[in-house]
Protein backbone atom coordinates (compact mmCIF):
# COMPACT_ATOMS: atom_id res chain seq x y z
CA UNK A 1 0.00 0.00 0.00
CA UNK A 2 1.16 3.28 -0.89
CA UNK A 3 0.05 6.87 0.29
CA UNK A 4 -0.03 9.84 -2.16
CA UNK A 5 -1.48 13.49 -2.18
CA UNK A 6 -3.52 15.04 -4.88
CA UNK A 7 -3.70 18.48 -5.43
CA UNK A 8 -6.56 20.41 -7.68
CA UNK A 9 -7.15 23.85 -8.49
CA UNK A 10 -10.20 24.33 -10.48
CA UNK A 11 -11.58 27.09 -12.87
CA UNK A 12 -13.53 28.25 -10.23
CA UNK A 13 -10.59 29.75 -8.24
CA UNK A 14 -12.65 29.45 -4.86
CA UNK A 15 -9.44 27.25 -3.07
CA UNK A 16 -6.91 24.12 -3.67
CA UNK A 17 -8.78 20.84 -2.71
CA UNK A 18 -5.96 18.48 -1.35
CA UNK A 19 -6.50 14.56 -0.86
CA UNK A 20 -4.93 12.44 0.52
CA UNK A 21 -5.36 8.41 -0.61
CA UNK A 22 -4.34 5.52 0.11
CA UNK A 23 -3.66 2.69 -2.98
CA UNK A 24 -3.61 -0.99 -2.34
CA UNK A 25 -6.34 -3.23 -3.21
CA UNK A 26 -8.79 -0.37 -3.84
CA UNK A 27 -8.65 3.52 -3.96
CA UNK A 28 -8.95 5.04 -0.65
CA UNK A 29 -10.09 8.63 0.49
CA UNK A 30 -7.98 8.70 4.28
CA UNK A 31 -8.16 12.34 4.72
CA UNK A 32 -8.51 15.70 3.32
CA UNK A 33 -7.82 19.93 3.08
CA UNK A 34 -9.22 23.00 1.83
CA UNK A 35 -6.98 25.79 1.46
CA UNK A 36 -9.00 29.44 0.71
CA UNK A 37 -8.01 31.50 -1.92
CA UNK A 38 -7.14 34.93 -1.23
CA UNK A 39 -8.57 37.24 -2.87
CA UNK A 40 -5.75 39.17 -4.44
CA UNK A 41 -4.57 35.59 -5.80
CA UNK A 42 -7.75 34.48 -7.09
CA UNK A 43 -7.88 38.13 -8.82
CA UNK A 44 -4.31 37.79 -10.77
CA UNK A 45 -4.75 34.32 -11.50
CA UNK A 46 -8.19 35.21 -13.05
CA UNK A 47 -6.11 38.15 -15.26
CA UNK A 48 -3.85 36.02 -16.07
CA UNK A 49 -6.43 33.64 -18.57
CA UNK A 50 -6.51 36.53 -21.00
CA UNK A 51 -3.66 38.68 -22.29
CA UNK A 52 -1.73 41.42 -20.29
CA UNK A 53 1.12 43.55 -19.70
CA UNK A 54 4.33 41.68 -18.47
CA UNK A 55 2.39 38.52 -17.62
CA UNK A 56 5.44 36.66 -17.90
CA UNK A 57 6.79 38.11 -14.71
CA UNK A 58 3.36 38.43 -13.62
CA UNK A 59 2.73 34.78 -13.90
CA UNK A 60 5.88 33.64 -12.09
CA UNK A 61 4.85 35.40 -9.42
CA UNK A 62 1.49 34.28 -8.99
CA UNK A 63 2.66 30.72 -9.85
CA UNK A 64 5.38 30.71 -6.75
CA UNK A 65 1.96 32.51 -4.47
CA UNK A 66 0.08 29.45 -5.13
CA UNK A 67 2.77 26.64 -4.34
CA UNK A 68 2.85 28.31 -0.98
CA UNK A 69 -0.46 27.96 -0.59
CA UNK A 70 -0.61 24.74 -1.29
CA UNK A 71 2.60 23.84 -0.09
CA UNK A 72 0.93 25.18 3.38
CA UNK A 73 -2.20 23.19 2.46
CA UNK A 74 -0.21 20.14 2.52
CA UNK A 75 2.00 20.24 5.35
CA UNK A 76 -0.86 21.28 7.76
CA UNK A 77 -2.80 18.20 6.44
CA UNK A 78 0.14 15.69 7.30
CA UNK A 79 0.37 17.69 10.58
CA UNK A 80 -3.22 16.76 11.11
CA UNK A 81 -2.69 13.26 10.31
CA UNK A 82 1.01 12.29 12.27
CA UNK A 83 2.55 11.72 9.29
CA UNK A 84 6.35 12.92 7.92
CA UNK A 85 7.05 13.63 4.43
CA UNK A 86 8.67 10.85 3.74
CA UNK A 87 5.29 8.71 4.38
CA UNK A 88 3.83 10.18 0.69
CA UNK A 89 5.15 8.62 -2.21
CA UNK A 90 4.04 11.34 -4.25
CA UNK A 91 2.26 14.64 -4.69
CA UNK A 92 -0.16 14.92 -7.88
CA UNK A 93 -0.08 18.53 -8.53
CA UNK A 94 -2.96 19.78 -11.76
CA UNK A 95 -1.41 22.92 -11.07
CA UNK A 96 -3.98 26.01 -12.28
CA UNK A 97 -4.92 26.72 -15.39
CA UNK A 98 -4.33 29.96 -16.94
CA UNK A 99 -4.69 28.86 -21.06
CA UNK A 100 -5.91 26.23 -22.79
CA UNK A 101 -5.78 25.98 -26.62
CA UNK A 102 -5.50 22.44 -27.87
CA UNK A 103 -6.32 23.22 -31.15
CA UNK A 104 -3.43 25.71 -31.55
CA UNK A 105 -1.12 22.74 -29.52
CA UNK A 106 -1.15 24.32 -26.20
CA UNK A 107 -2.45 24.23 -22.75
CA UNK A 108 -0.77 26.14 -20.08
CA UNK A 109 -0.75 24.94 -16.04
CA UNK A 110 1.04 27.10 -13.91
CA UNK A 111 2.54 25.80 -10.74
CA UNK A 112 6.44 25.41 -10.11
CA UNK A 113 6.36 21.85 -9.36
CA UNK A 114 10.06 21.97 -8.38
CA UNK A 115 9.09 24.89 -5.33
CA UNK A 116 6.51 22.62 -4.07
CA UNK A 117 8.77 19.88 -3.95
CA UNK A 118 11.53 22.01 -2.19
CA UNK A 119 8.85 23.53 0.08
CA UNK A 120 7.01 19.65 1.23
CA UNK A 121 10.40 17.74 0.61
CA UNK A 122 7.79 15.15 -1.21
CA UNK A 123 8.32 13.91 -5.09
CA UNK A 124 5.68 15.80 -6.99
CA UNK A 125 4.27 14.73 -10.07
CA UNK A 126 2.85 17.43 -12.29
CA UNK A 127 2.58 19.16 -15.97
CA UNK A 128 -0.28 16.06 -16.78
CA UNK A 129 -2.10 17.68 -19.93
CA UNK A 130 0.81 18.75 -22.07
CA UNK A 131 2.03 15.14 -23.35
CA UNK A 132 -1.62 14.51 -24.34
CA UNK A 133 -1.38 17.39 -26.38
CA UNK A 134 2.09 16.79 -28.21
CA UNK A 135 0.16 13.32 -29.10
CA UNK A 136 -2.37 15.43 -30.52
CA UNK A 137 -5.55 15.24 -27.98
CA UNK A 138 -6.87 17.50 -26.28
CA UNK A 139 -5.49 17.64 -23.02
CA UNK A 140 -8.76 17.06 -21.56
CA UNK A 141 -11.08 15.97 -19.48
CA UNK A 142 -8.00 13.52 -17.71
CA UNK A 143 -10.78 12.31 -15.09
CA UNK A 144 -12.46 9.77 -16.99
CA UNK A 145 -9.83 6.93 -16.66
CA UNK A 146 -9.98 7.73 -12.64
CA UNK A 147 -13.94 7.61 -12.93
CA UNK A 148 -13.28 4.39 -14.97
CA UNK A 149 -11.29 2.62 -11.96
CA UNK A 150 -12.94 3.78 -9.36
CA UNK A 151 -16.78 3.63 -10.67
CA UNK A 152 -16.87 0.57 -13.47
CA UNK A 153 -18.92 -2.62 -12.46
CA UNK A 154 -20.98 -4.67 -14.80
CA UNK A 155 -24.20 -2.92 -13.60
CA UNK A 156 -24.78 -1.09 -17.27
CA UNK A 157 -24.21 2.11 -18.76
CA UNK A 158 -23.21 4.73 -15.84
CA UNK A 159 -22.04 8.21 -16.37
CA UNK A 160 -19.96 10.50 -14.26
CA UNK A 161 -20.35 13.82 -14.44
CA UNK A 162 -18.21 16.69 -12.65
CA UNK A 163 -19.51 19.87 -12.51
CA UNK A 164 -16.86 22.71 -11.86
CA UNK A 165 -16.16 25.89 -13.31
CA UNK A 166 -16.82 23.91 -16.38
CA UNK A 167 -18.66 20.85 -16.53
CA UNK A 168 -17.30 17.11 -18.28
CA UNK A 169 -18.75 13.42 -18.25
CA UNK A 170 -16.78 10.17 -18.43
CA UNK A 171 -19.28 7.39 -20.16
CA UNK A 172 -18.59 4.03 -18.69
CA UNK A 173 -20.00 1.04 -20.37
CA UNK A 174 -19.10 -2.29 -19.76
CA UNK A 175 -16.56 -4.34 -22.38
CA UNK A 176 -16.00 -0.95 -23.92
CA UNK A 177 -13.50 1.85 -23.67
CA UNK A 178 -14.06 4.13 -21.22
CA UNK A 179 -15.29 7.64 -23.43
CA UNK A 180 -16.02 11.35 -22.28
CA UNK A 181 -15.55 14.70 -23.01
CA UNK A 182 -16.53 18.43 -22.00
CA UNK A 183 -19.89 19.40 -22.30
CA UNK A 184 -19.51 23.55 -21.68
CA UNK A 185 -19.89 25.35 -18.87
CA UNK A 186 -20.44 24.43 -15.95
CA UNK A 187 -20.08 27.02 -13.02
CA UNK A 188 -18.15 29.52 -14.58
CA UNK A 189 -20.86 31.44 -15.99
CA UNK A 190 -23.10 30.94 -12.95
CA UNK A 191 -20.83 32.45 -10.77
CA UNK A 192 -19.47 35.46 -13.18
CA UNK A 193 -23.00 36.65 -13.52
CA UNK A 194 -23.41 36.69 -9.68
CA UNK A 195 -20.33 38.47 -8.85
CA UNK A 196 -20.93 41.00 -11.50
CA UNK A 197 -24.57 41.19 -10.40
CA UNK A 198 -24.29 40.65 -6.60
CA UNK A 199 -20.84 40.70 -5.24
CA UNK A 200 -20.95 36.42 -4.45
CA UNK A 201 -19.13 34.20 -4.95
CA UNK A 202 -21.57 31.33 -6.35
CA UNK A 203 -25.27 31.32 -5.53
CA UNK A 204 -25.88 28.75 -3.25
CA UNK A 205 -27.80 25.55 -3.88
CA UNK A 206 -28.83 27.56 -6.82
CA UNK A 207 -31.28 29.86 -5.03
CA UNK A 208 -31.09 32.93 -7.40
CA UNK A 209 -31.69 30.61 -10.57
CA UNK A 210 -34.92 29.17 -8.76
CA UNK A 211 -35.92 32.79 -8.23
CA UNK A 212 -35.66 33.82 -11.93
CA UNK A 213 -37.34 31.83 -15.09
CA UNK A 214 -35.78 30.84 -17.76
CA UNK A 215 -35.42 33.49 -21.39
CA UNK A 216 -36.23 31.81 -23.88
CA UNK A 217 -34.63 33.75 -26.48
CA UNK A 218 -31.42 33.98 -24.58
CA UNK A 219 -31.06 30.50 -23.91
CA UNK A 220 -31.60 29.35 -27.61
CA UNK A 221 -28.65 32.51 -28.51
CA UNK A 222 -26.77 30.90 -26.19
CA UNK A 223 -27.29 27.60 -27.19
CA UNK A 224 -25.85 28.68 -30.73
CA UNK A 225 -22.32 29.06 -29.76
CA UNK A 226 -20.33 26.62 -32.31
CA UNK A 227 -19.01 24.41 -29.44
CA UNK A 228 -22.55 22.72 -28.79
CA UNK A 229 -22.68 21.83 -32.26
CA UNK A 230 -19.36 19.69 -32.39
CA UNK A 231 -18.93 15.95 -30.39
CA UNK A 232 -16.25 14.83 -28.71
CA UNK A 233 -13.41 14.59 -28.49
CA UNK A 234 -13.67 18.22 -27.21
CA UNK A 235 -12.39 20.74 -24.75
CA UNK A 236 -13.28 24.32 -23.39
CA UNK A 237 -12.47 27.03 -21.35
CA UNK A 238 -12.45 30.53 -19.84
CA UNK A 239 -11.32 31.68 -23.05
CA UNK A 240 -14.53 30.35 -24.97
CA UNK A 241 -17.37 31.10 -22.38
CA UNK A 242 -16.66 34.22 -20.08
CA UNK A 243 -18.53 37.60 -18.78
CA UNK A 244 -17.32 39.10 -21.65
CA UNK A 245 -18.50 36.12 -23.95
CA UNK A 246 -22.35 36.55 -21.97
CA UNK A 247 -22.41 40.38 -22.07
CA UNK A 248 -21.87 40.65 -25.83
CA UNK A 249 -24.97 38.20 -26.39
CA UNK A 250 -27.00 39.89 -23.80
CA UNK A 251 -26.08 43.39 -25.88
CA UNK A 252 -27.70 42.10 -29.00
CA UNK A 253 -30.95 41.29 -27.14
CA UNK A 254 -34.15 42.55 -25.37
CA UNK A 255 -32.84 43.88 -21.10
CA UNK A 256 -34.18 40.58 -19.26
CA UNK A 257 -34.16 40.48 -15.16
CA UNK A 258 -30.58 39.78 -13.54
CA UNK A 259 -32.63 36.52 -11.96
CA UNK A 260 -33.87 35.34 -14.92
CA UNK A 261 -30.41 35.44 -16.78
CA UNK A 262 -29.44 33.52 -13.67
CA UNK A 263 -31.93 31.09 -14.56
CA UNK A 264 -31.03 30.94 -17.85
CA UNK A 265 -27.76 30.05 -17.56
CA UNK A 266 -28.43 26.84 -15.08
CA UNK A 267 -30.80 26.02 -17.84
CA UNK A 268 -28.06 26.19 -20.45
CA UNK A 269 -25.37 23.94 -18.22
CA UNK A 270 -28.42 21.33 -17.71
CA UNK A 271 -29.23 21.22 -21.40
CA UNK A 272 -26.14 20.94 -22.45
CA UNK A 273 -25.00 18.37 -20.10
CA UNK A 274 -28.04 16.68 -21.30
CA UNK A 275 -28.15 16.74 -24.77
CA UNK A 276 -24.99 15.60 -24.64
CA UNK A 277 -25.74 12.51 -22.75
CA UNK A 278 -28.19 11.71 -25.32
CA UNK A 279 -26.41 11.87 -27.82
CA UNK A 280 -23.17 10.00 -26.79
CA UNK A 281 -24.84 7.07 -24.30
CA UNK A 282 -28.26 7.18 -24.92
CA UNK A 283 -28.99 4.33 -22.54
CA UNK A 284 -27.13 5.92 -19.71
CA UNK A 285 -28.70 4.12 -16.60
CA UNK A 286 -27.39 6.00 -13.76
CA UNK A 287 -25.37 9.50 -13.73
CA UNK A 288 -23.05 10.37 -11.13
CA UNK A 289 -22.50 13.60 -10.07
CA UNK A 290 -19.15 15.11 -8.47
CA UNK A 291 -17.87 18.75 -7.79
CA UNK A 292 -19.71 21.72 -6.60
CA UNK A 293 -22.29 21.46 -9.12
CA UNK A 294 -23.39 18.29 -6.88
CA UNK A 295 -24.43 20.96 -4.00
CA UNK A 296 -26.33 23.21 -6.23
CA UNK A 297 -30.12 21.83 -5.54
CA UNK A 298 -31.52 23.10 -8.51
CA UNK A 299 -28.97 22.01 -10.46
CA UNK A 300 -29.32 18.37 -9.43
CA UNK A 301 -33.20 18.63 -9.80
CA UNK A 302 -33.15 20.13 -13.26
CA UNK A 303 -31.06 17.16 -14.62
CA UNK A 304 -33.09 14.60 -12.63
CA UNK A 305 -36.37 15.93 -14.51
CA UNK A 306 -34.99 16.03 -17.68
CA UNK A 307 -33.07 12.57 -17.14
CA UNK A 308 -36.53 10.92 -16.30
CA UNK A 309 -35.02 7.73 -17.20
CA UNK A 310 -31.80 7.74 -15.67
CA UNK A 311 -31.02 7.60 -11.95
CA UNK A 312 -29.36 10.98 -11.16
CA UNK A 313 -27.36 11.43 -7.68
CA UNK A 314 -23.67 12.63 -6.39
CA UNK A 315 -20.94 10.43 -6.47
CA UNK A 316 -21.88 10.36 -2.24
CA UNK A 317 -24.45 7.50 -3.02
CA UNK A 318 -21.04 5.19 -4.32
CA UNK A 319 -19.57 6.14 -0.68
CA UNK A 320 -17.00 8.65 -2.49
CA UNK A 321 -17.46 12.28 -1.37
CA UNK A 322 -18.04 14.58 -4.78
CA UNK A 323 -15.85 17.42 -3.24
CA UNK A 324 -12.83 15.29 -3.37
CA UNK A 325 -12.87 13.40 -6.51
CA UNK A 326 -10.89 15.58 -8.47
CA UNK A 327 -7.86 15.57 -6.20
CA UNK A 328 -7.93 12.20 -5.54
CA UNK A 329 -7.71 11.71 -9.45
CA UNK A 330 -4.66 13.70 -9.69
CA UNK A 331 -3.26 11.74 -6.41
CA UNK A 332 -3.73 8.72 -8.66
CA UNK A 333 -2.34 9.89 -11.81
CA UNK A 334 0.65 10.72 -9.46
CA UNK A 335 1.07 6.94 -9.25
CA UNK A 336 0.26 5.83 -12.37
CA UNK A 337 3.12 7.96 -13.99
CA UNK A 338 5.54 6.54 -11.28
CA UNK A 339 4.16 3.25 -12.40
CA UNK A 340 4.87 4.08 -16.23
CA UNK A 341 0.82 3.67 -16.21
CA UNK A 342 -0.71 5.53 -19.55
CA UNK A 343 -3.53 7.78 -18.42
CA UNK A 344 -4.72 9.58 -21.31
CA UNK A 345 -7.53 7.73 -23.07
CA UNK A 346 -7.53 8.35 -27.03
CA UNK A 347 -11.11 7.68 -27.08
CA UNK A 348 -11.49 10.56 -24.84
CA UNK A 349 -9.26 13.51 -25.75
CA UNK A 350 -8.34 11.96 -29.69
CA UNK A 351 -4.88 11.60 -28.70
CA UNK A 352 -2.89 9.45 -31.40
CA UNK A 353 -2.47 6.26 -28.86
CA UNK A 354 -2.25 5.98 -24.82
CA UNK A 355 0.60 8.36 -22.78
CA UNK A 356 2.04 8.53 -19.40
CA UNK A 357 1.21 11.20 -18.40
CA UNK A 358 3.21 13.64 -15.79
CA UNK A 359 6.67 15.21 -15.55
CA UNK A 360 7.89 13.64 -12.03
CA UNK A 361 10.49 16.29 -10.04
CA UNK A 362 12.05 14.06 -7.04
CA UNK A 363 11.72 15.41 -3.49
Amino acid sequence: MSLYIGVMSGTSLDGLDIALIELGAGIKLLATHYTPMPDVLRNELLSLCSSGPDEVARCAIAENHWVELAAQGINSLLKQQNLPPQAIRAIGSHGQTIRHEPAQGFTVQIGNPALLAELTHICVVSDFRRRDVAAGGQGAPLVPAFHEALFTDDVGDRAVLNVGGFSNLSLITPQNPVAGFDCGPGNVLLDAWIQHQRNQLYDRNGQWASSGKVATLLLDTLLSDPFFQTTGPKSTGREVFNLPWLMNHLSALPAFAPQDVQATLLELTAQTIVQSLRVAQPNTRELLVCGGGAHNDALMARLAQLLEHTQVSSTQAKGVDPDWVEAMAFAWLAHCCLENIPTNRPSVTGARGLRVLGAIYPA
